[in-house]
């Protein structure tokens, strides 16, 4: 599986910007998708995440209430609908693919490289 996450950029706070991750090769039912951030100087760290075969989604306490995780089996793509946006949400947005419901990068075998979201005050 090879992973391609776009839609990032200059954003000002309040905005509302998608990411897009799309996905070559089989995303199996059992998967779980997430996106993970990573802001300079900091580790990467959970953001969200979707099993493939139910939709069930969870949120990081940071994000929760803003952001929204979804998906389109069809076009093998997931979604992160950021809205009010802040600046500490400055980072590189990672898409990830796995198997266990976890928030740990560890537990993640796929992963596309990241876009950026810098969010301007």
């Amino acid at each position: 599986v090879q992973l391609q996450a776009s839609g990032g950029g200059l954003v000002q706070a309040g905005g509302s910007p998608r990411l897009s991750c799309s996905g070559s090769g089989r995303i199996y039912s059992s998967a779980v998708m997430a996106w993970f951030r990573q802001a300079p100087g900091k580790e990467r760290e959970f953001v969200a995440q979707i099993r493939w075969s139910t939709s069930r989604t969870n949120y990081a306490d940071s994000v929760k209430g803003r952001f929204t995780i979804s998906k389109d089996s069809a076009q093998n793509t997931v979604w992160l609908q950021m809205n009010n946006l802040k600046p500490e949400d400055t980072a590189i947005y990672y898409c990830a693919r796995g198997i266990q419901w976890s928030g740990q990068p560890d537990e993640y075998d796929y992963w596309g490289r990241g876009t950026l979201v810098t969010v301007s005050s």
